[in-house]
């Protein structure tokens, strides 16, 4: 399995009807890099005998998209930055993919929705690198690897 971000207890409160964050309560769901999700509550990540629950979601996409259809000038597709400040836990998505990557999941309440992420979008850049020609591994080890400060550049498909 890839690295993980950081697993820590938060403060957050499930509320009928919707999610509010900053409450006091359950702790949040964190994603591996690998797009599996995994939770603190009652688990030890060093204690042998518990292990969190995990699960690979399908793929949010509804096609294939090479890198070609991204870079394509006048194509369906425009270009947004976002600098994510990572909290105790990490940053709050899931990279998944592969030449290109994409946004597999969003915490809702997590850094990166904060900054106007959202699911299906695809990675053209980290801290300045181009990673169109690199896996969801490799992408995930750029972040968990740089500084708390990620500044990605993404490709989100117009509504045409």
């Amino acid at each position: 399995m890839g690295p993980r971000t950081a697993v820590a207890p938060s403060k957050e409160v499930k509320v009928a009807g919707g999610r509010q964050c900053g409450g006091q309560g359950t702790a949040r769901l964190r994603s591996c890099s690998d797009g599996s999700r995994y939770s603190r509550r009652g688990v030890s990540l060093h204690n042998s005998t518990s292990s969190p629950v995990l699960y690979n979601p399908k793929s949010v996409l509804k096609r294939p998209v090479s890198t070609d259809e991204l870079q394509t000038p006048g194509g369906p597709y425009m270009k947004k930055t976002f600098t994510i400040v990572g909290d105790a836990v990490g940053w709050g998505f899931v990279v998944r993919g592969n030449r290109p990557c994409h946004i597999q999941a969003v915490e809702p309440c997590g850094p990166a929705a904060a900054a106007g992420m959202k699911v299906c979008q695809f990675v053209v850049s980290v801290n300045g690198l181009n990673v169109l020609d690199l896996d969801y591994r490799t992408v995930s080890h750029l972040i968990l690897t740089g500084p708390r400060t990620v500044v990605m550049e993404v490709m989100e498909e117009t509504d045409h």
